[in-house]
């Protein structure tokens, strides 16, 4: 049986703030080396899936660089591997993707060329490890025409979700997208589906003539549950949706604890990642590290308490880096002190700079829905000059350079 994967990975990831500004959402680096798609593509190499495609469209590049021709996971082959599949434009009317089935419908000949008996849709911007054969094993003996991934979640977070209604015997009855009421249950969607080829092809050109923005949650689901069949397959492991910069600092942290169920050591189940070649991280003589990950080609000089640095991080002697994430290259200078903030790559901190400064936890004046939770974030290549105090909730948008600031910049500011 011939099982191809269609990868989700077009995502703007706006929640995100400027860490997707130049990036697509799932090319976000997290957890020091990976990206976030990374686990979405360990996890099909590892259930022994090798027809792979990404679908991707907002900012690629950064994406495209990053997955090559598949080789870290192994899906460089010249039968199946991995292929990047772009919106174009074409005779027939082709263009952006406009929803999450739009995405698959333009690209129905892929699934036809690879002859695929099962489509596998996933979402490249979730954290989490799952043996897809276990869901393939039960689409299969339920005989099913779509099977989706489903899992319990609290009562008071059931309007975050797609939220399945199921019978006695798991079918699913009801599909209710972020409801407003309490009493749908608390099985949510995971955005993983199983779907039978044929029955996919058939059912998005179906809907697709009514609904040009097709999507997947709102249209093909709801329709398949009234004329095909439906199940779940429940999963009861570790998965978060790292998709607001609140969930992506706290799953963070979360892997320094040495409880996470997010076991990133695990040999039996690697999460495969592009590599740079670097050295080793280097300490200095002052330095002090203490519940962190520290990744390759890193020297630490100064402070760093319970953070995150990405490869090739420099902490300058007397710096203090405490409940950060600091990412590839980033320069921090001597005496600066970085308390619950995010940095992205390339960007320097000055001599002295107090980043993540006070008590005052004012939401950010133009991202009140987005940065709220005492956490600044540092734009990719941003420089901060010497000397400055920057407050909490800041935003500092990326390739700012020191013309920029006018002295110290106050809780909820936007530079």
């Amino acid at each position: 049986m011939r099982v191809v994967a269609m990868i989700m990975a077009g995502g703007e990831g706006t929640r995100l703030s400027v860490l997707s500004e130049k990036r697509a959402k799932p090319s976000v680096p997290f957890a020091g080396k990976y990206r976030i798609i990374d686990f979405t593509l360990s996890n099909c190499v590892n259930s022994g899936i090798f027809d792979v495609a990404v679908l991707t469209q907002y900012r690629p590049h950064s994406l495209n660089e990053h997955i090559g021709i598949g080789k870290p996971w192994d899906l460089d082959r010249s039968r199946g591997g991995v292929r990047l599949l772009q919106p174009y434009q074409g005779r027939n009317d082709q263009s952006w993707y406009s929803g999450t089935a739009d995405a698959i419908m333009q690209n129905i000949n892929f699934i036809e060329e690879q002859r695929a008996d099962l489509v596998l849709v996933l979402s490249g911007d979730h954290i989490y490890k799952m043996d897809y054969r276990d869901i393939v094993a039960t689409h299969t003996a339920r005989k099913a025409d779509l099977t989706v991934a489903v899992m319990d979640v609290p009562l008071e977070q059931t309007d975050r979700f797609g939220i399945m209604t199921v019978d006695a015997d798991n079918r699913i009855v009801e599909f209710t997208e972020k409801p407003k009421s309490r009493d749908k249950g608390t099985l949510a969607s995971m955005g993983i589906y199983v779907f039978n080829a044929p029955v996919l092809i058939e059912r998005l050109r179906q809907t697709s003539q009514q609904h040009p923005n097709l999507d997947f949650g709102k249209h093909v689901i709801p329709a398949m549950i009234a004329q095909d069949f439906v199940v779940a397959y429940s999963f009861n492991s570790y998965w978060v949706d790292v998709g607001t910069l609140d969930s992506y600092w706290e799953t963070s942290m979360e892997l320094l604890d040495p409880s996470c169920e997010l076991d990133l050591f695990d040999n039996s189940w690697r999460i495969h990642t592009r590599s740079e070649e670097r050295p080793p991280a280097k300490l200095g003589p002052q330095s002090k590290v203490t519940g962190s990950m520290i990744c390759n080609g890193c020297v630490v000089r100064g402070t760093v308490e319970h953070s995150v640095l990405s490869p090739g991080v420099y902490v300058s002697p007397g710096a203090v880096v405490r409940n950060s994430i600091v990412m590839t290259d980033s320069w921090i200078g001597p005496g600066a002190v970085l308390d619950r903030v995010i940095v992205d790559k390339q960007a320097v901190v000055g001599a002295n700079v107090q980043l993540g400064w006070g008590d005052d936890n004012s939401p950010n004046r133009l991202q009140p829905d987005k940065v709220t939770a005492g956490i600044s974030v540092v734009g990719k290549g941003a420089h901060i000059p010497a000397g400055i105090k920057i407050g909490r909730n800041v935003i500092i948008n990326a390739d700012r350079d020191e013309d920029a600031f006018n002295g110290d910049v106050p809780s909820g500011e936007t530079i």
